[in-house]
């Protein structure tokens, strides 16, 4: 399973939400500085979100992004405000491998089978949810919409991942929802990335470990392909490279 270190942008600062509430904003510095230390610690990818975009749709911190996959030589996913092809072709044909569509993946989804079939394992589709329910717009906004159905709806797009966020174990340092993680797992196809509560090395082994049933009709076993983290990196409850560590195959 692979490590994500998470960068979260707002006003071209790192920084982490609560919950994703821009009412609960902590501060930690300079993102280039923070992608720099990632890649120092071992970090074979950065996941980079724009909150700002995401909220708006405004890709206020765009040349911010597009700098962090410059000053480093490991691969960069970024998200946050991806809602058009212009924005998407904005980051990718400047330096980012791969997109995440959250908004998108929900209003436009021929938008992602499009950019999926045009860059094939470059567009991801970010999937965040409170309970059943999927949120987007920055996680403003419920839709109604139930995870199942999404992955339903792009069974059929040339994903690089799923990327599947618990909104209210954010930030919160509180452990990753396993029981939700393991039933995505087994009603999609797609490379599954965890997101949300990681807050020890022994989260990330769980996580590592978790298995399902691949959908019918395949008896294969799936696992997750990685694992976002953040606030258990900038807030020092453990290294990279003890997140890298633990994130390797048991036994």
């Amino acid at each position: 399973m692979e490590l994500f270190p998470a960068i979260d942008l707002h006003d071209g600062g790192a920084v982490r939400l609560v919950q994703g509430d821009f009412g609960r904003v902590r501060g930690y510095g300079d993102p280039l500085a923070l992608a720099r230390s990632y890649v120092a610690g071992g970090a074979r990818w950065i996941h980079v979100v724009d909150l700002d975009a995401a909220r708006t749709g405004q890709p206020v911190n765009r040349d911010v992004v597009v700098q962090i996959a410059a000053a480093v030589d490991i691969p960069v996913q970024a998200g946050g405000g991806v809602r058009s092809a212009a924005d998407a072709t904005a980051l990718l044909d400047h330096g980012l491998d791969r997109v995440v569509l959250g908004t998108a993946a929900l209003e436009t989804p021929e938008l992602v089978e499009s950019l999926a079939s045009r860059y094939p394992g470059r567009v991801a589709v970010g999937l965040d949810h409170r309970g059943s329910d999927l949120a987007v717009r920055g996680w403003e906004h419920p839709t109604g919409t139930t995870l199942e159905a999404a992955l339903e709806r792009l069974a059929g797009a040339d994903l690089g991942a799923v990327v599947v966020t618990a909104i209210d174990r954010d930030g919160m340092l509180g452990g990753p929802d396993l029981q939700g993680l393991r039933a995505t797992l087994a009603l999609t196809t797609h490379p599954v990335v965890a997101s949300g509560g990681v807050r020890s090395p022994s989260d990330l082994s769980a996580l590592a470990g978790l298995e399902a049933p691949a959908p019918p009709p395949s008896a294969s076993i799936r696992r997750l392909v990685g694992a976002i983290v953040g606030t258990a990196l900038v807030e020092g409850a453990m290294t990279v490279e003890e997140a890298i560590a633990a994130c390797a195959p048991s036994g």
